[in-house]
C-alpha cells in the first residue's frame, strides 16, 4: 500500500484551494488538530456520495496523514420554502427536543416550527458553564477515544470528562473498565498518559495497586495499615461504553446505555464505522493538551455544526460541492443524523474538481455512498462525519465560558485503494479551508453575543437541528442555570 502524503500546514491550506489551485507538492509534515466547523462541504464526489459535513480535517493528510483538523459542520439546508421542490426531509426538532420526529414535505406550511436559540447568557454566563458541567456533562456520554486506541489488555489512556479526569482501560479479558484517575489513598494522579500495556495501575506515590479493573490487590505494609478494607477502596468506577467502535464515558451510574439511547443510528451510519477502523495522522480524540482551542462558548461551535444557513454566504467552497437544496435530517431525542448529496456539476474550483473526479468509497461501503457526505451530532458534544472516503470523529470540550478545546482524530480502513487515498487528501484539504472559515464565524459570534441587551432573533427552518439542540440543553439544565 503506497504511504500516506503528509498533511499541509494551515497556511499552506489557506495558500491553496480558494484559488483553485491543488495543494502544494511541498506538504510538510507538520499537522493540524481538528476544530469543528460548519457543514462540511467536502470536496464533490462524482455522485452523491454521501458525506455530512466533516470537521476538522486536518492538513491535506494530516488531516489524513496525522492531525485532525477541525471539523466542518454539516450543511443542513432547511425545509424548502413554498413551491420549492423537495423529497427530502428537514429537521422539526420539538421545542424541548424531548420528542424525536423527521420533518418532511414540500411546503413550509408543512414543517414543523424550528424552535427558539438559547439566550445570550447561556453563551456568556460562568454561572450557566458551571451548571452545565454538573448538569449536562456529567450526565450524558462523553467520546473518549476509539477502540484502536487500546489495542490489547492493559492498554490505558486518560481523558477529561465533565471536570475529572477518566482512565480508560482494556481488561483482561478484552473488555473496557473506566476509573477516576486519582488513588484511593492520597489522591495521586495514577496515569498521565497513554500505555500500551501493563497488568496493573500501580500508584507512583506509595504504590497501592489496582487490578484493570479498579479492585485494590496491593498496598505496602499493609499491616501498617488499621483498617485497610481493600473490597471497599477500589478505584472510583465509570461507565464504559463502545458504540460505533467508538468508546464513551458517563460518570452517571444510572444513564441509559448510549446504543439505546441513539437506537437506529447504528443502522443508518455503522458500515462506516466499528473497531476496525484505523487512524489516519497523529491526531487522537483523547489527546486534550494538543487540541485546537477556538475562541467561542462550546455551543456555538456546535450550534455552527449543526446549520447550513450561513453556507451561501461564508462557505463558497461547500455551496461548489453541495447541493443546498437537496438533503435529509432526522432529529432523534438522543441524536441528528443528515446527509448532503453532492452536485454533479463539475466545480470551478480545481482542488474540488479532481475530489469529484476521484471520490470513490472505502471498503465496506457501496456506490450509494460514493457521493454523499453523511455527518452525525450525538447529544450533547459529540460529532461524526461519515465521508466515502473516511471517518472524522471529535469532541467540543469547553475550557472557559468563551473558549472551546476540538479534540479529533480521521479514520479509514485497511486496504482502501490508491484512488480513495488521494480522493481523502483533497477532502481533508478542502476541509481546513471551511473550518478556517468557520473558526472565525464563531468567534465572531461569541464577541456579539457579550453586546449589552442582545438577545436572538428567530430561526430559519435551516436551523431546526439549532432550535433542537437549544430544546436539550434548555431540559438539561431544567432551573439549574441562574
Amino acid at each position: 500500500m503506497q504511504p500516506e502524503a503528509p498533511a499541509e500546514t494551515p497556511s499552506q491550506a489557506r495558500a491553496t484551494g480558494r484559488d483553485g489551485s491543488p495543494p502544494g507538492a511541498a506538504e510538510t509534515s507538520a499537522g493540524r488538530t481538528p476544530r469543528p466547523g460548519t457543514p462540511a462541504a467536502g470536496p464533490p464526489a462524482e455522485s452523491a456520495a454521501e458525506r455530512p459535513a466533516s470537521p476538522p480535517a486536518g492538513t491535506p493528510e494530516d488531516r489524513a496523514a496525522g492531525n485532525a483538523a477541525a471539523p466542518r459542520s454539516p450543511v443542513l439546508p432547511a425545509p424548502p420554502d413554498p413551491g420549492e421542490e423537495s423529497g427530502s426531509r428537514t429537521p422539526a426538532p420539538s421545542g424541548s427536543g424531548a420528542e424525536g420526529r423527521t420533518a418532511s414535505g414540500n411546503g413550509a406550511a408543512e414543517q414543523a416550527a424550528p424552535g427558539t436559540a438559547l439566550a445570550a447568557r447561556y453563551y456568556t454566563d460562568p454561572a450557566v458553564a458551571e451548571a452545565e458541567t454538573r448538569h449536562i456533562f456529567a450526565r450524558s456520554w462523553q467520546l473518549v477515544c476509539h477502540e484502536s486506541d487500546l489495542p490489547g489488555p492493559g492498554a490505558r489512556l486518560t481523558a477529561a470528562v465533565a471536570g475529572r479526569e477518566v482512565i480508560v482501560v482494556r481488561t483482561e479479558d478484552g473488555t473496557l473498565a473506566g476509573h477516576l484517575n486519582v488513588c484511593r489513598h492520597r489522591g495521586t494522579r495514577l496515569v498521565t498518559g497513554p500505555e500500551p500495556s501493563g497488568k496493573a495501575i500501580r500508584c507512583p506515590y506509595h504504590g497501592w495497586t489496582y487490578k484493570l479493573d479498579g479492585r485494590l490487590v496491593g498496598a505496602p505494609e499493609a499491616r501498617q495499615i488499621p483498617c485497610l478494607d481493600k473490597p471497599r477502596l477500589g478505584l472510583f468506577p465509570v461507565r464504559v461504553e463502545s458504540f460505533l467502535g467508538f468508546v464513551f464515558a458517563n460518570l452517571d451510574p444510572d444513564a441509559t446505555p448510549l446504543a439505546e439511547q441513539c437506537a437506529g443510528l447504528a443502522e443508518a451510519v455503522g458500515h462506516y464505522a466499528g473497531d476496525d477502523l484505523v487512524p489516519v495522522g497523529s491526531s487522537r480524540i483523547h489527546d486534550l493538551g494538543s487540541a485546537e482551542v477556538q475562541q467561542a462558548n462550546w455551543k456555538v461551535a456546535v450550534d455552527n455544526y449543526l446549520e447550513g444557513y450561513h453556507v451561501p454566504v461564508a462557505h463558497p467552497g461547500l455551496m461548489r460541492l453541495l447541493d443546498y437544496q437537496r438533503y435529509t435530517c432526522e432529529i432523534e431525542e438522543a441524536y441528528a443524523l443528515f446527509a448532503s448529496p453532492l452536485r454533479d456539476k463539475p466545480s470551478s474550483n480545481w482542488a474540488e474538481r479532481l475530489y469529484q473526479r476521484l471520490a470513490a468509497p472505502m471498503p465496506g461501503l457501496t456506490e450509494a455512498d460514493r457521493r454523499v457526505w453523511r455527518y452525525a451530532v450525538i447529544y450533547p458534544n459529540t460529532l461524526i462525519d461519515f465521508y466515502p472516503d473516511h471517518v472524522l470523529a471529535w469532541t467540543a470540550i469547553p475550557t472557559a465560558v468563551d473558549r472551546v478545546a476540538v479534540p479529533g482524530a480521521f479514520y479509514t480502513r485497511r486496504g482502501t485503494g490508491l484512488r480513495t487515498r488521494l480522493a481523502r487528501r483533497l477532502n481533508i484539504h478542502i476541509g481546513w479551508i471551511t473550518n478556517d472559515e468557520d473558526a472565525e464565524l464563531v468567534a465572531r459570534v461569541q464577541k456579539g453575543l457579550t453586546t449589552p441587551g442582545f438577545e436572538p432573533g428567530p430561526l430559519s427552518r435551516r436551523e431546526a437541528a439549532v432550535g433542537w439542540f437549544a430544546g436539550r440543553v434548555r431540559a438539561g439544565l431544567d432551573g439549574a442555570a441562574p
